[in-house]
């Protein structure tokens, strides 16, 4: 399976609010409908908490929803 690079996730000067630690771009594996799709987002080193930026959330991943919904 392909990863997919998400050009908008930028992590400069973001951090997590739990751990204090700045974030870092780093493989995750998203399912949705028993699909899997290896994606790199912001993630925070310490608690492994993900960030989605919105444009992500409310843009390709929304797409990407009705298409499989639609099937």
């Amino acid at each position: 399976m392909s990863m997919i690079r998400i050009p908008e996730a930028d992590v400069t000067g973001w951090q997590c609010k739990t751990c204090g630690e700045p974030l870092v771009r780093k493989p995750v594996e998203l399912k949705y409908l028993d699909s899997l799709f290896n994606v790199e987002l912001p993630v925070c080193p310490a608690c492994n908490m993900v960030l989605i930026p919105e444009s992500l959330a409310m843009g390709k991943m929304r797409q990407v929803e009705q298409l499989l919904e639609d099937k």
